[in-house]
C-alpha cells in the first residue's frame, strides 16, 4: 500500500497547491491533537464519517473541531433516515483510511465519488484549513481557497451546510 501521506502531499503538488507539513506523534483523538494544533495558524477541523440507515449513502462531515455536531438535527437535514457512526471496514473501502485518521484528503481514494461531503458552513470564512494527510501522525495546512480547488478535483459532490446554531 502506498504511503498514504505521500499520495495526499503528492496530489496537492499535482494541482499547485501549496501547503505546510507539521508532523507529531499519533493523535487518533482531538484532544489529543490540539495540544500539537497549538501553533499552527488555521482552522482545525474534526471529520466524522456517517452511513445512512440502509447502508447506501456515505457521508463525511467536516467541521471546527472546538464546535459539537447533533446527529439528529443532521438526520432532519439529510433527510436520510438514521444516520450511524461508518464502521472500520466501510471507512477503509470508501476513503482508505484507518479510525484516527479520518481526513476529507481521504477522498483522493473514493474514484467512484460515492462519498458525499458536508463542510460546516462557518468554515468558509477561514483563510486556511488543517486536516491529517490521510494519517494521523501530521497535519497538513492549506488555503481554504486551495481546498475548494482540491475538492472539485476529487469529483465528490461537496457542499456547506449550516450544522448548529
Amino acid at each position: 500500500m502506498e504511503n498514504p501521506q505521500q499520495l495526499v502531499l503528492q496530489t496537492l503538488e499535482s494541482l499547485g497547491i501549496g501547503y505546510d507539513l507539521y508532523e507529531h506523534p499519533p493523535v487518533p483523538t482531538i484532544e489529543q491533537a490540539m495540544k500539537h494544533w497549538k501553533d499552527i495558524e488555521a482552522s482545525h477541523c474534526k471529520n466524522i464519517f456517517f452511513r445512512n440507515h440502509k447502508g447506501n449513502r456515505h457521508y463525511l462531515v467536516s467541521l471546527h473541531y472546538l464546535q459539537k455536531l447533533d446527529i439528529h438535527d443532521l438526520e432532519k437535514r439529510l433527510k436520510q433516515g438514521k444516520l450511524t457512526f461508518a464502521s472500520p471496514k466501510r471507512l477503509l473501502k470508501y476513503l482508505g483510511l484507518t479510525p484516527g485518521s479520518v481526513s476529507p484528503f481521504g477522498l483522493i481514494n473514493d474514484t467512484e465519488n460515492h462519498v458525499h461531503y458536508f463542510l460546516d458552513e462557518q468554515l468558509k470564512s477561514a483563510k486556511k484549513i488543517s486536516f491529517h494527510p490521510n494519517i494521523n501522525t501530521a497535519s497538513v495546512v492549506v488555503q481554504m481557497s486551495d481546498f475548494i480547488r482540491y475538492l472539485n478535483w476529487s469529483g465528490n459532490s461537496y457542499e456547506f451546510i449550516k450544522l448548529y446554531d
